[in-house]
């Protein structure tokens, strides 16, 4: 076992002229890994084929290496954030011809091998900053030392990263079907009831999974490991249910979210008092989260939940045999209310402006005069997001977060009349522009594309110029850009905070304004434009802004874009 564990970290400092290679399925070595796993445990040697889990502290990167020997070889790496976003890149290097010395073949010192490797930068291949479950994917990779190096800039957190040479083979993930969404099929005041197609990794490949559910009240979660670390490592996982019955997973008594005693302040994450001594405390479900694996079935009822609450649904299928898991597009309902809510009316055609108080909430009702065969929304959000709901005589048919320019388009029917919740945030009050319509044609809000991003060309970037481009659509509008000079420390937060997006062009400066035209394309394929801003000091920060102009008069802005120019040409 000694010399088998030598040959693997070998792997790490291949230093003669034959190079060891990332280990695979058919070798001996590999099958030590896999029963082996305690071995991987704080090593930077990333094992073929089998997830490890490590931690991070915050600002103290972590680095893992493996080596490819042969060119054109299938590559994947997954990396998994639990409970904070990472920063992750992948390079490689090429690897040593040949031993140190003098030709001895005998190996360096460990220490002066790693340092070899730290003070040779390789080319970056890959990297990511986010929360999301990412990977590098390549068909035929070279052959090399690659790095990988992660960092967690928020707080200490852990992560779970899985590579392999045999991605085709592999699939250690479950599959998720081709519509991948978690449907609230029936609310009440007090119950939820959920369901989503199954995995094919259950139905069709037979491999031995199970579902979880996880529900809480603050947000959706990417990744299973990221609920469990909200859950904490002492709290106990719940049984499935006996067949036939739907139950709370939980002791609702608790779930209800009791308010804090008088005095004290209740922390998310904050655990028990510890136990009296000579006493065995057993693990508490925690009131904030809760999750329960539930076997093979998709359809669950949550009940016993509070009445006008917001809730979180996730669902995650996980293989058993490998213990990985995948996450479902998990969402979010409201029990419903009790009577007496207020409702305002909306028009057919006219916008309404809605004024929602921080976590606050508000009703909006729609009940078209004559028949028709769809229903659009288009809502402005100017400030927060805004959650909102859509019930067609009285079913639930969309439940999702807005934040800027978004356009629902709803099945209609006869007859049918809708009523809207939309929801405040907790971070603050809500503005928006809100308009119903049965004749999409003939609205007031310009057409947006999809994508609403300014795209910067750093290649053309000067010292006084920067170009830029965006996307338009097939309706012919009018597109005004303007721009305003930032300082270096300008972030997306600090915009957000400072804007309101409902704002038009009218209430902009005069000298900001930069230019004003129209543009359309009957190929949406082809429906880009670009300008040049000149004029600009050189290394400078601007902030442009793009507006379009509706027929109406209403306009909307484009995503917001920061450009630098060049401090010497």
């Amino acid at each position: 076992m000694v010399s088998l564990q030598w040959c693997l970290l070998w792997l790490l400092f291949p230093l003669s002229s034959r190079t060891q290679k990332f280990p695979t399925r058919d070798e001996e070595l590999f099958q030590m890994q896999i029963r082996d796993k305690a071995f991987f445990h704080d090593s930077a040697v990333i094992p073929d084929g089998a997830e490890i889990s490590s931690y991070l502290f915050r600002d103290t990167p972590k680095r893992y290496f493996f080596a490819v020997e042969e060119d054109n070889t299938p590559l994947s790496v997954t990396v998994t954030p639990c409970d904070a976003p990472l920063e992750w890149k992948l390079s490689l290097q090429e690897l040593p011809e040949g031993a140190s010395g003098e030709g001895s073949g005998e190996p360096e010192p460990l220490e002066q091998q790693r340092q070899q490797m730290n003070n040779e930068a390789g080319a970056e291949l890959f990297s990511y900053r986010g929360n999301d479950v990412e990977s590098f994917v390549s068909p035929g990779s070279p052959s090399g030392l690659y790095h990988l190096e992660l960092l967690s800039t928020e707080k200490d957190t852990h992560f779970k990263v899985y590579a392999t040479t045999t991605p085709e083979s592999d699939q250690p993930y479950p599959e998720l079907p081709y519509d991948p969404r978690v449907d609230v099929t029936s609310l009440g005041r007090t119950t939820v009831t959920l369901a989503w197609k199954p995995s094919p990794t259950a139905s069709v490949l037979r491999q031995p999974t199970q579902y979880c559910v996880v529900i809480n009240r603050e947000h959706n979660f990417k990744s299973l490991c990221a609920a469990e670390a909200k859950l904490g490592a002492d709290d106990a996982f719940m049984t499935a249910p006996k067949p036939g019955l739907d139950f709370s997973p939980f002791d609702f008594a608790h779930f209800g979210f009791p308010a804090p005693g008088a005095g004290q302040e209740r922390s998310v994450l904050s655990k028990p008092p510890p136990p009296k001594p000579g006493r065995h405390a057993a693990p508490r479900p925690r009131a904030d989260i809760q999750k329960v694996c539930i076997g093979n079935k998709n359809i669950f009822t949550v009940s016993d939940l509070k009445p006008g609450t917001q809730y979180y649904f996730d669902v995650f299928v996980a293989n058993s045999r490998s213990n990985t898991s995948t996450a479902y597009v998990g969402t979010f309902a409201r029990t419903q209310e009790d009577a007496g809510q207020k409702t305002a009316e909306l028009k057919d055609g006219r916008v309404a402006d809605v004024f929602v108080k921080r976590k606050g909430t508000k009703f909006l009702r729609f009940a078209p005069v004559s028949s028709h065969q769809k229903v659009t929304f288009f809502i402005h959000s100017c400030l927060d997001a805004v959650q909102i709901q859509v019930r067609r005589d009285g079913k639930l048919i969309l439940a999702q977060n807005v934040e800027g320019v978004r356009q629902l388009q709803l099945r209609g029917k006869p007859k049918a009349k809708y009523l809207v919740r939309l929801k405040g945030s907790r971070r603050g009050a809500s503005l928006l522009k809100i308009l119903a319509t049965t004749r999409p044609s003939k609205h007031s809000f310009p057409t947006l594309p999809e994508d609403t991003r300014i795209k910067a060309f750093d290649k053309l970037r000067t010292c006084s110029s920067a170009t830029v481009a965006w996307l338009g659509t097939q309706e012919r509008n009018k597109f005004c850009i303007y721009k305003k000079e930032v300082d270096d420390t300008y972030d997306e937060d600090r915009k957000k905070r400072e804007q309101n997006q409902c704002l038009g062009p009218d209430t902009r400066k005069k000298s900001e304004k930069v230019l004003c035209k129209y543009f359309h394309s009957q190929n949406p394929q082809k429906a880009v434009t670009a300008e040049t801003i000149k004029g600009l000091l050189p290394g400078r920060a601007y902030l442009l802004d793009v507006y379009v102009i509706g027929h109406g008069g209403h306009s909307v802005k484009y995503q917001s874009k920061v450009v630098k120019t060049r401090k010497v040409c």
